[in-house]
């Protein structure tokens, strides 16, 4: 696509505004003196920050978002659904308002495109004739903060796998790197797979923790058997489960990848897991 056109300068749309990775969008696109309005099916009750417009939008009926979209020069796109069925009217109203989306995508096997509806979305606005980037990071660090109640009631980390090597990325440097690609033409185009700069094993990760906040946090490794009859009780969606637990069987192995698209984008480079726990420290500490 030709990237002679301005970049955005009046309002950027965010979805996904109070999550982990959309509020450091919202709070970044703010400190960079941007008009940022965020959607939500809750707009009286979301905790943004002051500044911030808050409008009504649902994913699920894609007749509510034409207010949304209406006026905005980009949009930071979290798809929040399993399901893809309304997915092609919302892709659709948001090209009919404006020209630019930055995607929340996902990691896939190399540079190629991610599976299930990941990557179905990313070819419904390859299609749009939107000028597109597709942020894709790997493993989220903040899903550590499922250990967060064992950690703060006995200082344990029950869990399978410990020996599985994670480059987990802290969610301030994919907002940082969307960010970018909001604001600036020459990311039109791009897919980005982000990761964090490091290998960590599970195992590393629960002694990091214990380590930042000043207490000795145990690992205590759980049979594939054992976790799969935990993580049905918690989760309840067993082809998930049995994703996850394959998933982390073959990353003892074979760790996860390691890119350093986040220095190449931001010219900073991605923040080791200790980072990330040092600000989540007081997740972690007991209350």
């Amino acid at each position: 696509m030709p990237q002679t056109d301005p970049a955005p300068t009046g309002t950027i749309l965010v979805t996904g505004a109070t999550g982990n990775v959309g509020r450091h969008v919202v709070t970044q696109l703010l400190d960079a003196c941007v008009n940022v309005r965020a959607m939500t099916r809750n707009p009286d009750t979301a905790p943004l920050p002051a500044g911030v417009e808050t409008v009504h939008g649902d994913m699920d009926a894609p007749g509510t978002l034409g207010a949304a979209f209406d006026g905005v020069d980009a949009v930071f796109l979290l798809w929040p659904l399993f399901s893809t069925a309304t997915a092609p009217a919302v892709v659709d109203a948001i090209a009919k308002h404006t020209r630019r989306i930055v995607y929340l995508s996902a990691m896939g096997n190399g540079d190629s495109r991610p599976d299930g509806f990941w990557g179905e979305v990313e070819v419904l606005i390859e299609r749009s004739g939107l000028e597109w980037t597709f942020v894709r990071p790997g493993g989220f660090a903040t899903n550590v903060l499922g250990w967060a109640d064992q950690i703060r009631t006995d200082g344990v980390v029950r869990w399978p796998y410990g020996d599985a090597g994670r480059s987990l990325i802290h969610e301030a440097d994919i907002a940082t790197v969307s960010v970018q690609a909001l604001l600036e033409n020459k990311h039109i185009g791009a897919a980005y797979s982000l990761t964090g700069p490091e290998i960590v094993t599970q195992a590393e990760q629960a002694r990091i923790i214990g380590e930042v906040i000043g207490r000795e946090v145990r690992w205590e490794e759980l049979s594939p058997e054992e976790a799969r009859k935990q993580l049905l009780a918690d989760w309840g969606d067993e082809s998930f489960v049995e994703h996850a637990l394959r998933a982390w069987a073959d990353m003892v192995d074979n760790p996860e990848p390691i890119t350093h698209t986040v220095e190449k984008v931001t010219g900073t480079p991605a923040r080791t897991f200790r980072q990330w726990a040092l600000d989540h420290a007081g997740d972690f500490r007991p209350r």
